[in-house]
């Protein structure tokens, strides 16, 4: 990858890639998203590429494997969803607010990873560390806005953050599979009972 060079020898810090060079991978996983979204993993390359306004040998030298590409844009989701949380705590009137609101969220990239689930419960050596991300980057922000709510009494305070964001998981299974089901209405059924009397 691209990167302008800050220093050499010990202690110099890693280079930092120049800024075309990060609104480029950006543009990247933006648009390696919504092309997972609506086409599954396998969406040609040159179709992503058009959509960042890149060249395909820009896919390539960011991301020299379809698997590299499908491992940047699923950390760039959990990364997106993690960095939420604490703005949402910022920013809305109420903790639980800013729970439900980053549960919306959550369901957002559980339902729209068309494709992501499976491909990353192939043989691929690549993927096999993702789980473990994914659980250390968004179970702590999750406890962190249940611990909020809990403690200005607007939820229960035995619910642990790992249990909460499985219930949401499997409320999220086949989501798009079955028009007649509505996982949002699920999951808001499910956050309503959290809240105390």
């Amino acid at each position: 990858m691209e990167a302008t060079v800050v220093g050499s020898g010990p202690g110099t810090p890693a280079p930092r890639k120049r800024a075309d060079a990060r609104r480029n991978e950006e543009a990247l996983l933006e648009a390696a998203a919504a092309a997972f979204i609506a086409s599954g993993v396998d969406a040609p390359v040159r179709d992503i590429a058009a959509k960042a306004g890149v060249g395909v040998g820009t896919i390539y030298r960011h991301f020299p494997t379809r698997a590299d590409l499908i491992v940047a844009v699923y950390r760039h989701q959990v990364e997106a969803c993690a960095e939420a949380g604490p703005v949402l705590l910022a920013e809305c009137d109420s903790p639980y607010t800013a729970l439900v609101r980053w549960i919306d969220l959550f369901v957002d990239f559980l339902v729209t990873k068309h494709g992501l689930a499976e491909a990353l419960q192939s043989d691929d050596a690549t993927f096999v560390t993702l789980h473990d991300y994914f659980l250390d980057r968004l179970v702590p922000i999750c406890a962190e806005l249940l611990s909020a709510a809990a403690d200005a009494d607007e939820i229960r305070s035995d619910i642990e953050a790992l249990g909460l964001m499985r219930a949401v998981g499997n409320l999220c299974i086949g989501a798009n599979k079955d028009p007649r089901y509505d996982a949002r209405q699920m999951v808001e059924v499910l956050l309503a009972g959290l809240r105390l009397p």
